[in-house]
């Protein structure tokens, strides 16, 4: 990738751009297409691909970027893949047989970013979403902190380069970073993240603790019923966003990208779309004429649409009080 990019440093491990590409668990980014996807936004330059076991894609996305190194596109210490440890891995016992899963449908030697995908665990077993006879969920206890021990440990196996959290409140981080003989801090917190939900609290106190603030969801476009709330207002549509977009001749998809990365939050874009994909690129261009000036800063510009609104609401964990949903995480 382009040297003169703008880039993230995280505390551990090497650095990873400020755009990344995802492939995400929606049902919009079936296994048939995440093959082609990832190859689409390698090719494009992106170089950072985000996944997760439970996106039941690793298999898919591992073989795109093996065939573009055996291309010689890329080498691999170019690509900064990042996977997640699944809520019902979260015994201390099951996280690197949960690793080493991944792993094994990557055909991968290690992974560059191996995060905790939530703070509440569920029961282990062969079913990601177990529940009981009455359909409902069944939840798990487990301490996080010794979940937290297991991740450094397959830091120190060669497995994973950098290890972080997701969708993590301060209280959690807190939890993780005062714990007694902490080895390895999270380098990174993956949560929802874009104009209507600024998070600007969250992203102060990890800015403080040198964790970087990494966005999900960060169009707030997605419209799937299993995850989000029907009555969360598109982001797209915003008409401060678009005045924005007409006024610099850019779509409202790339203010609100830009808008981020000004920020020094790290963007999660996803796509299966050629186009698109090519679209969230032109993001990192020098070219774009809209960096944050004294006259008119794009963060004061958003400031006016935060209404602390979370799009996606993840209803199985709501009753959970070790999983917040809280507007002030």
């Amino acid at each position: 990738t382009d040297p003169s990019f703008p880039r993230v440093s995280l505390t551990a491990g090497k650095l990873i751009l400020e755009e990344v590409f995802k492939k995400h668990y929606e049902g919009q980014a079936p296994m048939v297409k995440a093959e082609e996807a990832t190859k689409l936004a390698i090719d494009a330059g992106f170089r950072h691909i985000d996944s997760a076991y439970i996106y039941d894609n690793e298999e898919e996305v591992g073989r795109a970027i093996r065939s573009k190194i055996s291309d010689g596109i890329v080498k691999r210490e170019d690509i900064f893949y990042t996977s997640k440890l699944w809520v019902t891995f979260l015994r201390p016992e099951l996280v690197r047989p949960a690793l080493e899963k991944s792993l094994k449908k990557l055909q991968l030697d290690y992974v560059d970013l191996y995060i905790i995908h939530f703070p509440a665990a569920l029961k282990p077993g062969e079913e990601m979403l177990p529940t009981d006879e009455d359909g409902k969920i069944v939840f798990d206890t487990v301490n996080l902190c010794a979940t937290w021990e297991a991740l450094e440990k397959c830091k120190d196996a060669g497995l994973v380069k950098s290890i972080g959290v997701s969708n993590f409140n301060r209280r959690q981080l807190e939890m993780i970073l005062n714990k007694p003989g902490l080895k390895y801090k999270p380098v990174c917190n993956q949560v929802e993240c874009h104009p209507y939900l600024n998070q600007s609290k969250l992203l102060d106190f990890c800015k403080s603790k040198d964790i970087v603030l990494v966005a999900y969801s960060a169009l707030g476009s997605t419209r799937d019923k299993r995850w989000v709330d029907q009555s969360a207002p598109v982001l797209l549509d915003d008409p401060v966003l678009g005045a924005l977009a007409k006024k610099h001749k850019r779509t409202p998809a790339l203010i609100a990208l830009r808008y981020q990365l000004q920020r020094g939050v790290v963007v999660l874009a996803k796509s299966c779309n050629e186009k698109r994909i090519k679209e969230n690129m032109q993001v990192m261009s020098r070219l774009m004429g809209f960096q944050a000036t004294k006259s008119e800063p794009l963060q004061v510009s958003f400031n006016s649409v935060n209404l602390c609104k979370r799009h996606i609401v993840f209803f199985f964990f709501l009753k959970r009080s070790d999983f917040s949903v809280s507007n002030t995480l």
